[in-house]
């Protein structure tokens, strides 16, 4: 049987290609060549009509038959620690559910990012990409209740994708929280390479092994795009929908996020 030993299950635009590319360097590490297979996103064929723009292409790109999957990890060398990363896993109960009745002894990474900067530039990659069609940022989180009634996908759920504390109190009651790797986006894009050592010793592979991280990978990724990350106003506007969550974050992670709340 081959599985995976490792999930990189997100967050969306939070240094997560990044981490991926460095990882796949470790000579103890396989990672397939398919960067997100989505696998655990469905149970059976995703779906083959509507969401929002784009979305049909991206469901196309499913690998979703076990055998299929099982085939991405084949070619991983003996004694290798095998894995993927889809970024919607943290976002997604139901995958969840799925990781942890098939992987029992999986462990899990994620990078957390401010939500409001991350909810931006998610925004705004898309919208650079010509699938979202509101120019407004705000308005694009106002219709967001909307879009997901109408089976828009994950990548456009802006707001509900940056409360963490939530899916995480989700994911601690499947999972062993001493099986679940959190990381602060900014010290991965601060320190990357000892972030890089931290999860090779998550993971049990030699340390040392990963020289660094690709800077352009790391930063806010709306830079120099859309007026770059949020306003002041934007920023005030949003905050309210992240709240109640914070604590949460701080009371799995044990940080600071102050900043997070102004």
């Amino acid at each position: 049987m081959s599985l995976p030993d490792f999930l990189v299950i997100g967050a969306p635009k939070a240094g997560t290609s990044a981490l991926h590319h460095a990882l796949g360097g470790h000579p103890e590490i396989f990672l397939p060549s398919v960067k997100e297979p989505k696998f655990f996103l469905t149970d059976g064929p995703p779906p083959d009509a509507g969401g929002g723009p784009g979305d049909v292409a991206t469901w196309g790109e499913h690998v979703w038959r076990r055998a299929d999957y099982e085939a991405l990890f084949d070619p991983a060398p003996a004694g290798t620690r095998r894995g993927e990363g889809t970024v919607f896993y943290l976002y997604d109960r139901d995958a969840q559910q799925r990781i942890a009745d098939l992987l029992p002894d999986v462990r899990l990474i994620a990078v957390l990012r401010d939500p409001v900067e991350r909810a931006h530039s998610n925004w705004s990659h898309l919208r650079e990409a010509g699938l979202e069609p509101e120019a407004d940022f705000l308005a694009a989180c106002r219709a967001e209740p909307a879009r997901r009634a109408a089976g828009w996908a994950h990548f456009w759920h802006y707001v509900a994708q940056g409360r963490y504390g939530e899916q995480l109190d989700h994911l601690t009651s499947l999972v062993d929280p001493d099986r679940i790797l959190l990381l602060d986006y900014r010290v991965l894009s601060d320190s990357p390479v000892a972030t890089a050592d931290r999860v090779c010793a998550f993971l049990g592979v030699a340390t040392g092994r990963i020289a660094g991280i690709p800077r352009h990978h790391v930063r806010p990724d709306v830079s120099g795009r859309s007026g770059g990350g949020p306003s002041a106003d934007e920023r005030a506007a949003l905050l309210p929908a992240f709240a109640d969550d914070v604590a949460r974050v701080e009371a799995h992670t044990g940080w600071d996020l102050a900043d997070w709340r102004t």
